[in-house]
């Protein structure tokens, strides 16, 4: 899967601006805050439908401007088709092949695009919330179903939730209809899990091996996806409908008090250990490093599982975080097989092979110029 041509039209610093793409590497270079990730995040916006740097869509439309506009070729190895993004007081607006989507979930996932950021290395130490949103991601440009079971789920819990807060303790509490909404929870509750634990196995089986390698068979990494209370018991799946009855019939007056539904894979989290013991309270930053990218590889292999062709990968910046050796296996892991964008303040230390035969692209104020140019 590649990205043959970008169009931007009043997006970030961009007024107009249209690029083409080779195959291999392209590096954008250029001082900070001149739009650098902006393009990279405008690729992740065709994959994922928003962005991953901001929740307020008003902040992707260039200043003063009503409206913006992210359109791109895609080439994989069936056919070539256009997708496109509007933002505008409408909402969003999202084509593909020129035709308009009724939601949005069928135009997610389209692009398959994996992103490797500085953030990203806070998933070993960072909250659960950043795991679950790592997990959320990945299955939701892969799997339609699991994406449309993640917005149901969230959708009847904010529901739930309310119905707790406001009427928990009052005559008007109505049993019967509470049911009707906990029965419609834990069947989503149920479907997202086993997504997950599917998802997280098979990462851990691709991690494995890449991690012992990058590692010099040294460590040993393993990944588990684990409910926030022992009253679930996730290697029981085909009886997990009925533990979550159970959990959350008992659990009833706690969350009247609370107001809140107190267990669901809202609550859930990814575990890492190494050398079984575990990461975030043991991993070195060293360690942590080399799990997180680890973790990249594997999910780029496993979009080519699932998929049958390689994602795009998105470098932003990650590069002066990882020392020449962790460099040089990630550049040698995806050379040949992944279209990769890359962005770096400068390409002066980058100990790359594939600079040779890169596409170098330098930005400066919203304005892109090619090497040689």
């Amino acid at each position: 899967m590649k990205v043959k041509q970008l169009q931007l039209k009043n997006y970030r610093n961009y007024e107009l601006l249209d690029l083409t793409f080779n195959d291999g590497l392209t590096i954008l270079t250029g001082e900070n805050a001149q739009g650098k990730t902006n393009l990279l995040e405008a690729i992740f916006l065709l994959s994922m439908a928003k962005s991953h740097r901001t929740n307020h869509d008003n902040e992707l439309i260039r200043w003063g401007e009503s409206y913006a506009q992210v359109e791109a070729t895609i080439e994989t190895k069936n056919y070539d088709f256009p997708l496109s993004l509007s933002l505008g007081p409408k909402g969003k607006i999202a084509k593909v092949n020129y035709i308009e989507q009724a939601k949005l979930s069928h135009f997610i996932g389209k692009l398959n695009v994996v992103l490797f950021a500085p953030e990203d290395l806070q998933l070993i130490k960072g909250s659960p919330s950043l795991r679950r949103k790592f997990l959320d991601s990945e299955l939701g440009q892969s799997h339609p179903v699991y994406l449309q079971a993640l917005l149901d789920y969230n959708r009847i819990l904010k529901q739930r939730n309310r119905y707790l807060k406001e009427n928990g303790y009052k005559k008007q509490f109505d049993p019967v209809y509470f049911d009707v909404i906990t029965d419609q929870l834990i069947e989503k509750a149920v479907e997202i899990i086993t997504y997950r634990i599917e998802f997280v196995e098979a990462l851990d089986e691709l991690a494995r091996p890449i991690h012992k390698s990058l590692s010099n068979q040294r460590d040993i990494l393993s990944l588990e996806y684990k409910s926030s209370t022992s009253k679930l018991d996730y290697e029981q799946l085909d009886t997990l409908d009925q533990q979550f009855h159970r959990l959350y019939e008992n659990s009833l007056e706690r969350e009247k008090e609370r107001g809140v539904t107190a267990y669901g894979p809202h609550r859930d989290d990814l575990y890492f250990s190494l050398n079984e013991k575990d990461a975030q309270n043991f991993a070195s930053q060293g360690q942590q490093r080399t799990i997180v990218l680890s973790l990249k590889l594997a999910e780029i292999e496993w979009l080519n599982n699932r998929i049958g062709e390689y994602p795009i990968l998105l470098l932003d910046d990650v590069l002066s975080e990882l020392d020449d050796n962790r460099q040089h296996i990630l550049m040698s892991q995806i050379e040949g097989k992944v279209q990769t964008f890359l962005t770096t303040a400068t390409i002066k230390g980058l100990n790359l092979t594939q600079l040779e035969h890169a596409q170098i692209l330098y930005v400066e104020d919203g304005q892109i110029t090619e090497e040689g140019e």
